[in-house]
């Protein structure tokens, strides 16, 4: 009897949609990023932070609530943070 799919071997894609729990390898979802933005400083921040954050220079909302994973402003950009 052969199964469909090899069990040891998962596709990445299919790792990615588990739960973090429920993963072959168990990983945290989140992340540190660095937040930049065009004449500014760069500010380091938590994927799913819960609060505001706003630039230290020029006062303007870099990350907006949500429920999950950060929502940037326009003209901001980001790079993961390597551990």
């Amino acid at each position: 009897m052969t199964l469909a799919r090899d069990l040891l071997h998962p596709f990445l894609e299919e790792e990615k949609k588990k739960h973090k729990e429920k993963q072959l390898v168990q990983s945290p979802n989140s992340y540190f990023m660095d937040i930049n933005r065009p004449g500014c400083y760069k500010i380091i921040v938590f994927s799913h932070a819960q609060m505001v954050v706003l630039c230290v220079g020029c006062s303007i909302v870099l990350r907006q609530l949500t429920a999950g994973k950060t929502r940037l402003t326009e003209g901001c950009s980001f790079r993961r943070k390597q551990h």
